[in-house]
């Protein structure tokens, strides 16, 4: 295998456990186990990649969802290994911390784009290069959560391959100076390595936490309570988004530079 189109061919189903023909052109990433569980059991569809690194489920309408875990290395890694099936479109369905004093649990967020703090995206582009969702997908997605008289935010996330923070005073003076809405550990990267391999792409994020803040910090608890209230609309958010930009078919342009 001597080109990055055999490789992924041969990579995405040994990760997945899914054969190729069984992706749809429609892609929606988590980092949740639950939301590949709550995909199936609403189309009555199989689960494959038990015992692997990623598990996926597709339904009979072209769409597909994956769990690929954790983190900027994980993302950049199911992006490229997606390059095989050329999907027509992702979506990464996240959780990332609200970084405004105003942040609330459950709010939504459709980024404008996203900082490089997490290196990884330094392999594909150099860092001038800024992180940004294909505008067109996200016009899908808004108009999806307007449909569901919710409100969304709009702003900028700060993506850090670092996982411990929290209480780290200067850390907490460099994401305010950025003056970003929202800290994850993949947006940045999804954008950047979706750019590289020519995929269209974007990002509803929830709000999980607050983290700039003692009593906001993430527990076991807290996380918890969020996905009993707000994961099912934010699948089910991500599902119509994806399903009506099949059904119409609009094509998303990728300019080459």
């Amino acid at each position: 295998m001597l080109s990055k189109f055999e490789i992924t061919r041969n990579w995405l189903p040994r990760y997945t456990g899914m054969p190729l023909e069984k992706f749809g052109d429609y892609i929606l990433l988590t980092n949740f186990d639950f939301y590949v569980q709550e995909f199936a059991e609403k189309f009555s569809v199989e689960i494959y990649g038990e015992g692997r690194p990623m598990q996926a489920a597709s339904n009979n309408q072209g769409l597909t969802i994956i769990n690929f875990g954790i983190g900027s290395s994980n993302a950049a890694t199911i992006m490229d290994l997606l390059s095989a099936i050329k999907p027509r479109g992702v979506l990464f369905l996240g959780k990332c911390g609200g970084l405004k004093k105003s942040s609330e649990l459950g709010h939504f967020i459709l980024p404008i784009g996203a900082i490089r703090g997490e290196g990884t995206s330094d392999d594909y582009f150099p860092k001038e290069v800024p992180a940004l969702p294909s505008f067109k997908l996200h016009k899908f997605v808004s108009d999806k959560i307007v449909a569901h008289n919710l409100e969304y935010r709009t702003g900028v996330i700060y993506t850090t391959n670092r996982r411990v923070w929290e209480h780290d005073l200067e850390f907490h003076a460099r994401l305010h100076a950025m003056t970003c809405i929202g800290i994850d550990m993949e947006t940045a990267t999804i954008f950047i390595v979706g750019h590289a391999n020519e995929i269209a792409r974007g990002a509803l994020l929830l709000v999980s936490d607050v983290p700039v803040t003692p009593e906001g910090v993430k527990t076991e608890a807290s996380d918890s309570k969020v996905t009993s209230n707000f994961a099912d609309l934010h699948l089910q958010l991500g599902i119509d988004a994806m399903t009506d930009l099949g059904l119409k078919g609009e094509k998303i342009k990728h300019f080459r530079y």
